[in-house]
């Protein structure tokens, strides 16, 4: 018979969505047991679920995010495939008009993975929750951290009507067992059609496992979860930053950089001839030009969709209308491209819409104090304006940095917590730049406007950028960093400086680097 878990080592994972599953993987075989409490009810497949509003605009994870998730969860992009996702190769299947004009259609030196967020999450939690070490306390909402300035103990919690946790997660149980908030039962039926055959954890514990458990909680029930690790991955709506207040901890320093961007996006199905694969589809706006900035992205993902999402700043934001979608794409563009795609296509949804858009950085690792047994993660940590396609990669490459430190410091270790959230912060950083590089010159985004800093590096940028509309090599320097694969030190290398100065070697292109075949398999011609 196995030994019993204690709380001590427990991990408490908050959020079950990319960055908590992910981060839940990272910690099992660390962990003797790794709880993941989520606030919704999980669908058995990849369904809508009112946590994940942004599911319905379009996402890519990059490739130096699709390494760090296979590294965690091996044959992964096999099982994503299988499933209907697409692996689009970079920028061989990229059809990108930049700020300073078209980019050609490198050799692949990178690769994204498209699929419909949706899809994307069930496939990647059903291989987590395959694995016994991890469990999920779903339909169940976090009220707040237990513990003191010094070090946090587990996190209270209350049910929220969903599947019920079993006797053993329930109040009244015996915290010294280390079975409070560690068996789940039928709270993990959410994802039993994909994550596999599920332990019978509804069953009578055996002898090692807590006893007298008090009855099983219903809706409003309140209870606590002990954990010697607890990983806030609760997204955009964390709340940890107050929890830490309470507990006597000062308030953390934040940086907001707002661009006032507004998303608008709607499924489509793309002609039959299109079905498959077609390129990435993307217009960007020229800051130079002054004014609103409007873009717009079409991504093949799986059933034969495309997904097209649109996005203006300040005063050139597209409409909520299903009518007026299309128009805003062939008129409000800089080129008209994806309207006309669009035009041959079938819409088979309605525009969604959000303006949760902020970039968004809190910098615990800044923190003169910082409790034991706490680490926050993915967007509760950083959120980037969606633009960018940079946070599902973010939280992936995290939880590859969260393993390894606990690996190497040991579970428990004195100031562990406090060196993950220094190391988390590294590939949070170089998106962080990326992002509000560009976005700082966006009316309003700031108090203060762009520094000179942000003058300098943009225009910089901008040179770089018009140099690998005709480069092969300095796009694959820009990819290799806005792949997260490398850090933007690259682009400082002597030889990347030299090209830069010198320009682009190929004459600029005329319109979209489409080919024949693909215009007439879109109906273009």
């Amino acid at each position: 018979m196995s030994e019993p878990s204690t709380p001590a080592r427990t991990a408490v994972v908050l959020g079950g969505s990319h960055a908590g599953m992910l981060a839940a993987r990272a910690l099992a075989g660390l962990a003797d047991r790794v709880v993941v409490v989520e606030r919704d009810v999980l669908p058995d497949g990849p369904a809508p679920r009112k946590g994940l509003p942004q599911a319905r605009h379009a996402h890519m994870l990059w490739s130096g995010g699709v390494r760090a998730v296979e590294e965690l969860l091996p044959g992964v992009t096999e099982a994503l495939l299988a499933a209907g996702a697409r692996r689009a190769p970079v920028t061989t299947d990229m059809v990108v008009m930049g700020a300073r004009g078209w980019f050609r259609r490198w050799p692949e030196s990178h690769h994204v993975i498209l699929a419909g967020r949706d899809l994307l999450d069930a496939t990647i939690r059903a291989q987590v929750l395959a694995d016994d070490r991890i469990e999920l306390l779903s339909g169940v909402e976090v009220l707040g951290l237990t513990g003191d300035a010094g070090a946090v103990t587990g996190v209270r919690v209350r049910a929220r009507g969903g599947p019920a946790p079993t006797a053993a997660a329930a109040p009244g149980a015996d915290a010294g067992s280390g079975a409070v908030g560690g068996a789940v039962g039928d709270s993990r039926s959410a994802a039993s059609s994909t994550a596999g055959p599920a332990p019978d954890s509804g069953s009578a514990p055996d002898s090692g496992s807590a006893t007298g458990a008090g009855p099983t909680p219903g809706a409003g029930a309140e209870w606590v979860v002990p954990g010697g690790l607890v990983v806030d991955a609760t997204g955009r709506g964390s709340r940890v930053g107050r929890w830490l207040t309470e507990l006597g901890l000062p308030e953390v320093e934040r940086r907001e950089v707002d661009s006032g961007l507004a998303y608008a996006s709607r499924l489509y199905r793309a002609p039959e001839q299109a079905r498959s694969g077609y390129p990435i589809v993307n217009v960007q706006p020229d800051p130079r030009a002054g004014g609103p900035g409007r873009a717009g992205f079409l991504l093949p993902i799986e059933d034969g969709h495309w997904i097209a999402t649109l996005n203006g700043t300040r005063g050139g934001e597209p409409s909520t209308e299903n009518d007026d979608f299309v128009r805003f794409a062939r008129e409000e563009l800089r080129h008209p491209v994806i309207g006309e795609l669009l035009e041959q296509a079938e819409p088979v949804s309605d525009v969604a819409y959000t303006r949760a858009t902020v970039n968004r950085r809190h910098f615990y690792e800044r923190m003169p104090a910082w409790p034991e047994n706490l680490t926050v993660v993915g967007d509760a940590l950083a959120a980037y304006n969606p633009l960018y396609g940079h946070g599902l990669a973010v939280a992936a490459q995290s939880a590859v940095i969260l393993r390894d430190v606990v690996r190497r410091r040991g579970w428990g270790s004195a100031g562990l917590s406090r060196r993950v959230q220094k190391a988390v912060a590294r590939p949070v950083s170089t998106a962080w730049d990326l992002a509000v590089g560009q976005d700082v010159f966006c009316p309003g985004a700031t108090e203060d406007g762009p520094s000179l800093r942000d003058r300098l590096v943009a225009a910089y940028v901008g040179r770089l950028m018009l140099t690998a509309t005709g480069n092969g090599r300095i796009a694959r320097r820009v990819t290799d960093v806005t792949s997260l694969e490398r850090g933007p030190e690259v682009l400082l290398a002597p030889s990347v400086l030299l090209a830069a100065a010198l320009g682009p070697w190929k004459p600029a292109l005329t319109g979209p680097p489409l080919t024949g075949d693909e215009l007439k398999r879109a109906g273009l011609e």
